[in-house]
């Protein structure tokens, strides 16, 4: 069996869907194919927190501007459809029980605030600071605001009576991805982009031209044109085009765990403690979830970036909740009633696909009529829009944004900029 298509996209995860949605809806593109062996957002699109921050420290503000029109996209579909993917505006709160810290919080954020992300304001005293809803992001402050001292206790009252501040990234929160990829989903069937369960077995591209997807089921799709949304699997399918793309994997855990005390607040931030815990890097998180028991929270504590290979399912350690458990009981100690008990939470996870300086690729590949978008690393939901719309720009001849070069895949053709990757680091801008 042959069908025809205008275009094909393999991977129905957050990329994809979103690549669809813009191609088809935004831009008109008619006889468009999704195809995954998989149901939409069910491989690690589902897996992450879900969070997005306009705070993007360095090397420079591309990064910054580029999640930031994700975020003004977020916004318009929110304002289109009442908001059903509950985006919030509580933002990410970082702390500190250094001075040191508070130093490198006030350093970092003015960095970040030159490159656009909006005023940094501190506060000592009563009466400054205006706390974030729980729900809703409109009417909001944009920059930060680091409270110091008593203010960050008076306005984060869960946190370690050791804390010397905390900086409040106020353009940041969480959404529920998968009902936003559901509704983008229905939009796409809507403007008619026909959705294949299932999975990609070759591309031809005799001559360096893209002629045909091979399906696992033996059908196949004759196309023009394709884009490769594989996500973690990007890899294996550029080598179907005989391409070695510049990407690796890191595996990343998360904990959902049921805060019967009520210890965390239910209105409380995306909160992260910077300070090193028992010889462990900084950077444990936690935020409320809404699971079924309506007293859920996610913990995430990133101590392994070593690059790994992709094995399915993914395989977690056994200990990692309580791990998670003892650094949250240091920037929360009232969380510490919950060590050694029954409560270890549920693990799961997935592979952050990644390049060597942590920027996606998006744009046209070396063989005609090939478009790729991935490499979205942690930030997959955050820069799903931006990417997504910069992915059709290049398939339609579009007008390009002004940090398009930025994500092309023919950046790796530069030896000066691959050393400068390299210089900079595949954990630029992850926390």
């Amino acid at each position: 069996m042959s069908a025809r298509a205008d275009l094909v996209i393999c991977g129905a995860g957050i990329a994809g869907v979103a690549a669809a949605y813009h191609l088809a809806v935004r831009q008109g593109l008619r006889d468009l194919v999704l195809v995954d062996e998989r149901d939409p957002l069910t491989l690690t699109s589902d897996k992450g927190t879900q969070g997005y921050r306009n705070w993007w420290p360095g090397p420079d503000d591309t990064m910054l501007r580029f999640v930031s029109r994700s975020i003004d996209l977020f916004e318009e579909i929110a304002d289109e459809t009442n908001n059903l993917f509950r985006l919030n505006r509580r933002g990410y709160l970082f702390a500190t029980a250094e001075d040191s810290g508070v130093e490198r919080l006030r350093t970092t954020a003015r960095q970040v605030s030159s490159y656009g992300m909006g005023a940094l304001r501190e506060h000592s005293s009563r009466g400054s600071y205006e706390p974030a809803p729980a729900e809703g992001f409109r009417d909001q402050p944009v920059g930060a605001d680091l409270l110091l001292g008593d203010e960050a206790l008076r306005a984060f009252p869960f946190l370690s009576p050791t804390t010397r501040g905390a900086l409040h990234v106020r353009r940041a929160g969480w959404m529920n991805a998968v009902a936003l990829g559901a509704w983008m989903m229905k939009q796409c069937v809507a403007a008619g982009v026909t959705f294949i369960r299932d999975g990609v077995s070759a591309i031809d591209a005799p001559g360096g031209r893209v002629s045909r997807v091979r399906l696992s089921s033996g059908a196949s799709v004759e196309t023009n044109r394709v884009v490769l949304a594989t996500g973690p699997m990007l890899p294996q399918t550029g080598r179907m085009l005989g391409l070695d793309l510049p990407l690796f994997h890191e595996l990343h855990a998360k904990v959902a765990f049921a805060d019967t005390l009520g210890l965390i607040p239910r209105s409380a931030p995306f909160t992260i403690w910077i300070d090193a815990v028992d010889g462990l890097p900084g950077g444990v998180h936690v935020r409320p979830i809404d699971g079924p028991r309506g007293n859920e929270l996610f913990f995430i504590w990133t101590f392994h970036t070593e690059p790994c290979q992709p094995v399915w399912p993914p395989q977690f350690d056994a200990q990692y909740g309580e791990v998670c458990l003892r650094g949250l009981a240091a920037m929360a100690p009232a969380m510490s009633a919950y060590l050694g008990g029954a409560e270890r939470g549920f693990v799961d996870g997935g592979y952050y696909c990644k390049t060597t300086d942590n920027r996606p690729l998006v744009g046209p590949l070396p063989v005609e009529g090939a478009f790729v978008i991935g490499g979205l690393s942690g930030t997959g939901i955050m820069t799903s829009q931006s990417s997504a719309e910069l992915l059709a720009a290049h398939v339609t001849q579009g007008a390009l944004p002004p940090w398009s070069d930025a994500f092309l895949p023919a950046r790796y053709d530069d030896p000066v900029y691959v050393e400068q990757a390299l210089r900079a680091g595949a954990l630029t801008g992850q926390l």
